[in-house]
């Protein structure tokens, strides 16, 4: 069926959201805090997630009446429809299957009449026969020797995703496997990827869609120059392989397709790190591991799939993801995990937020009256603390914080694991509740300094705590509650979230940039006058005809 949908500020439900809005601004969070059942109202648990939204600004009233306009919005049906193959990525006329990337073998997932779930299946077991032949020395290098380090060259979904994995899952990885990771086309960044590692001893894992991506394709050479320097043209067929869709670029470059591992165009770029894209992550922890995160993200699927709104819990976090933008005009949001394994999670949910939901037109290709996405920015707990976070407690913008932490360490031989969770209850708590001026003033602090120290509070957060320590499993349930976080948002917004123009006219720009500034004859420049400026400027350090 069309996809279409009502606009926000059409919907009967919206003006009733907004008037809550108004009247939720004038308490505060420490008021709200004494509201009886409000621990029970508000705190969520499923498939060992626990999201814990007492100290937003909203009540059990302001879910229903969320969960209300989500439906009015067609959220339910929009969900069924992802799951039922159709083509909700409109602009592209594309299905957003990601889900079919960790359906079980046997769940049938069709999308043009096609069931999908055998391709696959088989894909991932071509996957899996590779990574165990790199991990047991089966598949060796051209001088015989294991295969001990891992290069992925990507950039964008082809890089943060599988990046973010293999940091937070470095602990099941196997021991002797260096996994690293370039997607700049700086030159410094493959520098330092392949700084100290021997090239009899690599493995180039080169993932682009396309096969023609600018950076990609630009670090992709460098490495090929670096390995057949060292070992020969006969190095490219034993120290490197694709992750493409393009066999015939994939074959002119060198590769052998038999070495081309595949996925879909209903695959988008942020939704991938579960399929081939995900392959440097599957040689460092194995298949039988990445079988564990893909389980995680299918019970996050089913979760969203068969669980009532008020009660779903990545709905839950959407519909708190567009009060906090949309209802009480917070533009940015701050992801804290207080886990050092997730270092690169924030950065990863940039691109999954910012890249999908950061639109101006509505399907229809009209504009958008209300606020949409909001710059997503974070770093891990306790650092930041030391940091940013005074800004969070004293700065005059109001920034809502997202709490990730983990009950459980992987490892704690020093028992600093609690420490942690004390920093990120503690961080929760001032940001709500804050420090007045009587309490600095009974605890005898000089009287000018208190309107320095004194802590506001009234600045929303929510908790996400998760059972158990970070593994595989674990991983998948959080990506893929960030990943449906996102649909539900969209849904509301009336937005398409799975395509990504915005990116499409600084590659153009950039292509066109770049034959002027490495032409030999000085180029005949039709910029802008500061750009041409500027052009001629790097031209004439690089030693070239202006």
């Amino acid at each position: 069926m069309p996809i279409a949908a009502t606009p926000l500020d059409r919907l009967p439900s919206w003006e009733v959201v907004c008037a809550h809005g108004t009247v939720l601004s004038g308490r505060t969070l420490a008021q709200l805090a004494q509201e009886p059942g409000r621990t029970q109202g508000l705190t969520f648990e499923a498939l060992g997630l626990l999201l814990d939204l007492t100290k937003e600004r909203v009540t059990p009233e302001t879910l229903t009446l969320l969960v209300g306009l989500a439906r009015e919005a067609g959220l339910e049906e929009r969900i069924a429809a992802m799951f039922a193959g159709e083509h909700i990525n409109v602009t592209e006329d594309r299905a957003a299957f990601h889900a079919a990337l960790r359906a079980p073998l046997g769940t049938r997932m069709a999308t043009g009449g096609r069931d999908v779930v055998p391709d696959v299946h088989a894909e991932l077991g071509r996957m899996a026969v590779f990574a165990h032949e790199v991990r047991t020395g089966a598949w060796a290098g051209v001088t015989a020797r294991p295969l001990r380090n891992v290069v992925n060259i990507g950039i964008g979904g082809s890089h943060l995703g599988p990046e973010m994995a293999a940091t937070a899952l470095g602990a099941y990885a196997q021991h002797g496997i260096t996994s690293r990771f370039v997607s700049n086309v700086d030159p410094a960044d493959l520098r330092a990827a392949l700084r100290g590692l021997d090239p009899a001893e690599t493995l180039v894992i080169v993932v682009s869609k396309t096969f023609s991506t600018l950076e990609t394709m630009a670090n992709a050479r460098a490495a090929r120059d670096w390995l057949t320097a060292a070992l020969g043209d006969e190095a490219v067929a034993r120290h490197m392989v694709a992750v493409s869709t393009h066999e015939e670029r994939v074959h002119a470059f060198g590769i052998d397709p038999e070495r081309m591992f595949g996925f879909w165009d209903w695959v988008g770029g942020r939704y991938s790190m579960d399929s081939a894209v995900g392959l440097a992550l599957m040689v460092a922890i194995g298949p039988e591991a990445f079988g564990e995160l893909l389980a995680g993200f299918h019970e996050v699927d089913e979760h969203l799939r068969t669980t009532p709104l008020e009660h779903n819990l990545p709905v839950l976090l959407g519909l708190i993801g567009v009060w906090n933008r949309s209802v009480l005009g917070h533009p940015t949001l701050a992801v804290l995990p207080y886990s050092a394994e997730l270092a690169r999670f924030p950065a990863y949910l940039q691109q999954l937020e910012m890249e999908s939901n950061g639109k101006r037109v509505l399907l229809d290709g009209t504009p958008v009256r209300w606020p949409t996405a909001p710059v997503l920015w974070g770093e891990p707990g306790t650092n930041g603390q030391h940091s940013f976070h005074q800004l969070l407690h004293q700065g005059t913008d109001i920034v809502p914080a997202e709490f990730v932490g983990f009950t459980q360490p992987i490892e704690d031989p020093r028992g600093h694991h609690d420490l942690l969770l004390a920093n990120m209850l503690a961080q929760a708590q001032a940001l709500a509740f804050g420090r007045e001026a009587q309490t600095l003033r009974a605890a005898g602090v000089p009287e000018p300094q208190i309107p320095h120290r004194v802590c506001e509070g009234d600045r929303p957060s929510l908790t996400l705590l998760v059972d158990g320590p970070l593994t595989p499993r674990a991983l998948g349930r959080l990506v893929a509650l960030y990943e449906h976080r996102v649909l539900t948002e969209g849904v509301l917004w009336g937005i398409d979230s799975f395509d990504q123009w915005g990116v499409e006219l600084g590659k153009e720009l950039a292509g066109e940039l770049a034959d002027d500034l490495t032409a030999h004859a000085a180029p005949q420049l039709e910029h802008d006058e500061a750009t041409n400026a500027l052009v001629r400027r790097i031209r004439a350090a690089r030693g070239r005809a202006v």
